[in-house]
């Protein structure tokens, strides 16, 4: 298997609201839409995201009630605090303030407007 990208599909109840915030605070890019569907994409490594109204009829019958819930998109960034003062400062709700764990990781969350937790990390080494 030679996996070339990475997509993450969401089923929120607001896809223009979590397409916005995405766009604003993230800089994802609009690659394709319609009617209760947003193909979001980045020129960087990040995961691509589409994101479904939850109820839409494409998705199977027992998968169309659920909502994007229980889950984390994490992505690695370098400069974390600047990524926090920036998004503090475009207003952006920051619902985990930073916090570094014994292993390593330093990482805090923004959570959109459908409750999408998205967790911004940074590796070090721990002591």
């Amino acid at each position: 298997m030679n996996v070339i990208t990475s997509t993450l599909s969401l089923t929120v109840a607001d896809v223009d609201a979590s397409r916005a915030f995405l766009q604003t605070h993230f800089g994802y890019q609009l690659a394709a839409s319609a009617d209760g569907f947003a193909s979001l994409t980045r020129e960087d490594a990040a995961v691509d995201i589409v994101l479904l109204r939850r109820g839409t009829e494409i998705l199977p019958a027992d998968q169309r009630d659920r909502q994007a819930t229980g889950l984390i998109l994490a992505l690695t960034v370098t400069d974390l605090e600047a990524e926090e003062e920036r998004l503090r400062a475009e207003g952006a709700p920051i619902t985990m303030p930073l916090r570094e764990e014994p292993w390593g990781e330093r990482l805090f969350q923004t959570t959109d407007p459908n409750g999408v937790v998205i967790q911004l990390v940074e590796w070090t080494t721990p002591a």
